[in-house]
């Protein structure tokens, strides 16, 4: 099987994958749901208080508050992806097994990644943003090309999102236990990616740092180019840039600790 398709079929499974949990899954439509409401009424208050708080309108605030929920775990802010299933295997030396398979690790776990996030959108993230739009006036573009500028927003914020976790995950081979820096990469993730609110809203040199970091890339920027507030270019380039440079310190980070697993294991 060439490589094209090996990874292919490794996608394919980790789509498959989630989509077994229906339970879980219909679970988690119903928590996105009753939240997207909650903290749509708590946007409506605010923004009567605050208009064009942010520089957006009340429509595009109600639109932020169900893509959030739409990308809420297709970015995986809040965790529960590879990176806990790849963290145990280090923590147990099977990780050993992997660096000697005939197969990337990077691109192994990221091919899985692909089809948990697509499966995520898809199966959690599209009925809520769909009931969102029904209950609420939210401000969606008429243009396909808007969408379509949307999903490569989208593709890139998940493949920043995989690069962040997967450096996460590798720095269990220098710390004892990695549910540490899980947990303050998932804190991060939540205050710095625009999940509670949109990084527009937050004031002076605390707004520029947080629209600068990673972070932004998930929810923050396909937001903005949904709603006709990026510059397409711009936003891809910033989002594209953190991508190569965090697979860029994975690939690094992934070559030293194949290279301490083989000095121990010689």
């Amino acid at each position: 099987m060439g490589s094209g398709r090996l990874y292919a079929a490794v996608a394919a499974g980790g789509f498959r994958r989630y989509a077994t949990y229906r339970a879980a899954t219909l679970a988690g439509v119903f928590t996105n749901t009753v939240f997207g409401v909650i903290l749509a009424y708590t946007y409506i208050a605010l923004w009567d208080e605050r208009p064009h708080l942010g520089g957006y309108d009340q429509s595009q605030a109600l639109t932020y508050v169900w893509l959030g929920q739409a990308l809420l775990t297709t970015m995986c802010v809040m965790g529960t992806g590879f990176e806990e299933e790849l963290i145990e295997r280090i923590r147990t030396g099977d990780i050993a097994i992997d660096l000697y398979r005939p197969a990337d690790l990077q691109l192994w776990w990221l091919a899985q990644d692909l089809g948990r996030a697509l499966f995520q959108l898809l199966g959690r993230g599209l009925i809520p943003f769909v009931l969102g739009a029904w209950l609420f006036d939210l401000s969606l573009p008429a243009s396909p090309l808007t969408w379509l500028a949307f999903l490569v927003a989208v593709a890139l914020g998940v493949l920043v999102s995989y690069s962040f976790r997967f450096l996460v995950a590798l720095a269990a081979f220098w710390l004892m236990d990695g549910a540490g820096i899980t947990q303050m990469a998932w804190l991060a993730g939540v205050f710095c990616s625009g999940m509670v609110l949109p990084l527009n809203v937050f004031p002076g040199v605390l707004g520029e740092v947080v629209r600068a970091l990673p972070w932004a890339a998930l929810i923050q920027a396909p937001a903005d180019v949904l709603m006709g507030e990026a510059d397409l270019l711009g936003t891809f380039a910033f989002q594209a840039g953190w991508a190569v440079a965090l697979l860029g310190a994975g690939r690094l980070l992934q070559v030293v600790a194949t290279r301490r697993v083989v000095v121990q294991g010689g």
